[in-house]
Formats: structure tokens, sequence, C-alpha cells
């Protein structure tokens, strides 16, 4: 299976974990502006994603952790740091629990905090519909988005996603990133942590963010792209890339 993608030739390493709705192919014109020379990115999929569809799970942050632990090994990186999307902002500061000494800094792109996410019911419906119903796809990334792109894009990421996912590990990674809470492991740890949000994002925007990873960080620094949602790797990927560099190399 091919499990993760190569980009760059540069001294500094850094391990990449894509979102509920993502892959390892699946960051957008991001990749197309990234510094190769400085950087080695290694865009890792999740079990049951891309390269690594039909894999089977187990479909919970831990394992995606002990997955990215094993990625770090294979390449020989001792040391990386880690950039982690949407569902993955959980999953890196479960890499973080398990091998705090491996970890460099982290980059935490809207990402869910290590508590979780609470749902009301109706919002529990709609989300547990995705699996199988791609209108609620094309629905959660409008939302996410602000309400405020084409339909073309919002049709093509649903199509990557279904394309790009098997349908069980689509639900089963929706009670992992949802109702996986260990913050009280991460809470005061001093890693660098830089915390990249959308200024359209309406769930995991600034707000949340302040009442979670800049409370238990005391290294966190908040960055709000202007004009990005959820997907800033799709909506700002050189303003993304910016930021997450000059960070990385700080």
């Amino acid at each position: 299976m091919n499990t993760h993608l190569l980009i760059g030739t540069g001294p500094r390493k850094v391990i990449a974990l894509h979102g509920w709705f993502g892959r390892a192919k699946g960051w957008g014109p991001l990749v197309d502006v990234l510094d190769t020379q400085s950087f080695s990115y290694a865009f890792m999929d999740c079990r049951g994603y891309g390269g690594m569809k039909g894999s089977g799970g187990p479909y919970t942050m831990a394992q995606i952790a002990q997955d990215a632990l094993a990625l770090a090994d294979g390449l020989g990186w001792r040391r990386f740091s880690l950039i982690g999307h949407s569902m993955c902002g959980s999953a890196i500061q479960r890499v973080l629990v398990d091998a705090p000494a491996r970890v460099e800094k982290l980059v935490a792109i809207t990402p869910v905090p290590a508590s979780g996410v609470p749902f009301d019911d109706a919002g529990w419906a709609f989300f547990s519909s995705a699996a199988k119903d791609a209108g609620a796809r094309k629905g959660i990334i409008d939302l996410t988005t602000g309400n405020r792109l084409s339909s073309v894009w919002l049709d093509q990421m649903v199509a990557a996603s279904l394309a790009g996912s098997d349908e069980d590990a689509f639900a089963a990674y929706l009670t992992a990133w949802a109702k996986t809470d260990f913050h009280a492991q991460i809470q005061g740890n001093p890693v660098p942590i830089k915390v990249i949000v959308g200024e359209h994002d309406p769930a995991l925007g600034a707000a949340a963010m302040k009442d979670t990873y800049m409370q238990w960080y005391p290294n966190a620094t908040l960055d709000v792209m202007a004009n990005a949602g959820h997907y800033p790797m799709n909506e700002t990927p050189v303003a993304l890339a910016t930021s997450i560099e000059k960070f990385l190399r700080g």
C-alpha cells in the first residue's frame, strides 16, 4: 500500500495529517507553493483513506498517531514537526502525548481540539448522515466555509472525498474526532504550536481555539486566515504555506 506522499528534500522534516474529508493527495494547491529546498514533507494517508483504502481500522486518533510514528521510523526521521488539519489536529496532539521527545513543533489547521467537539442531536444526525449522503457532505463543506464558495468547488470536494475514503472509515472517524478527549494529557505542554483558523469557519474558528488550544499550550500562537474558511489549503494556499513555514523556521 502507498501510505504517504513525499514532497521536498530539505533538512526540516514535517509529517502532515489530513482532515475528515481529505487524504494524502488532497491538500490542494498548498503542495505547489511549499519550500521543497528547506523542508521534507510526508503527507500521510489515514487508515481507510487514499492509498490506505481497504486497510481496515482501527479508525482512532491513537491509531493515526501510531501510524505517523511508524512512518517517521520508516523514513529514518528521529525528530520532526507535524501538521494536522481538522480531525487530525487532534491526532497530532496524540503523537505529542505518545512521543513527546520526537516532536519539534505542531501546526494545527482549523483543528479539532484534544477535548473533541460537542454536538447537539440535530448536528450529530446531520454529520453522521454524511457517510452515506453526498448531499450532507456538500452541506457540511458549505457550512464550514461560510456558505460563500461556488457549487462547482463544493461538488469537486465532495467527489474527491467520496472517491478518497472508505464509507466505514469515514463514519467511524466522526466518533473518533468528535468524542475523543485527552486534553488533560497535553495541558501545559511547552511544545511550540501554531493554530491557524479561517475567518469564515463558524465552528472551529478563533473563539473555539481561545477556549481550548490557547488555554492549554503556553507556547501557542493563533493566526486567523483572511478570506478562508475550514479549508485554507484550497482557499488561501499561498498565505497558509507562508504562515506554516515562517513558524517552522522560527
